[in-house]
């Protein structure tokens, strides 16, 4: 059955015992279901490959209107869209399962890099409307978020199956630097916005890189 929205986060990795992506979207969830949306919330491994797989499973299971995958991007100061997913695995830590890939293909033979097609630059003036610290992020990384990123947007891009659907991933900081209540609700007002607007705004700046 078509929902409205799949919302994916982390489990903790690195030895710590929550993941403010998983906590972000287990807030989340309920705020959407208010406004009446129908939504899924799954937690994902931080594995390469495995992580991926399980996103691509929830998206065909569930045919969303709107994907957004969330991870957690401890040393950022805001919540931050992200533009790009590219294609390289390299890892600076290991992840769950040990695997630790340097300069290795997301996908062999995939474009070197997929764009987001959420209104990136729409959701972060929305932010700052709310007076949540937010901007546009050129890289997110190359660890298993940016693995879970570029296998969303090639997924949709290669499946026709899944025509209309739209994806892309967001990152939260710290929870020193965002409380989980805040990136809850931000996050729910997020993809509201991305719901709402099909075409972003035409302006520079905001970016983090």
């Amino acid at each position: 059955m078509a929902i409205d929205v799949l919302l994916t986060g982390f489990e903790p990795f690195a030895g710590a015992a929550t993941n403010e992506s998983w906590e972000a979207v287990r807030g989340a969830a309920p705020q959407l279901r208010e406004h009446g949306l129908v939504v899924a919330a799954v937690e994902l491994p931080v594995e390469f490959g495995r992580a991926g797989d399980l996103l691509a499973g929830a998206v065909r299971e569930h045919h969303p209107r709107l994907v957004v995958a969330v991870g957690l991007a401890a040393g950022r100061r805001g919540i931050t869209p992200e533009r790009v997913a590219i294609n390289v695995r390299d890892a600076r830590i290991p992840d769950n399962a040990g695997a630790s890939p340097v300069d290795e293909p997301v996908v062999p033979g995939g474009p070197v890099g997929h764009f987001t097609v959420l209104p990136i630059k729409a959701m972060v003036a929305a932010l700052s409307e709310e007076g949540v610290p937010g901007s546009v992020s050129q890289t997110a990384g190359t660890y298993v978020c940016n693995d879970v990123f570029y296998r969303l947007q090639h997924l949709l891009a290669a499946d026709t199956s899944l025509t209309g659907i739209r994806g892309g991933f967001v990152h939260v900081p710290a929870a020193e630097v965002i409380d989980a209540v805040t990136a809850s609700r931000a996050l729910a007002l997020l993809v509201r916005v991305a719901l709402d607007t099909p075409t972003d705004l035409e302006r520079a700046g905001g970016t983090e890189h």
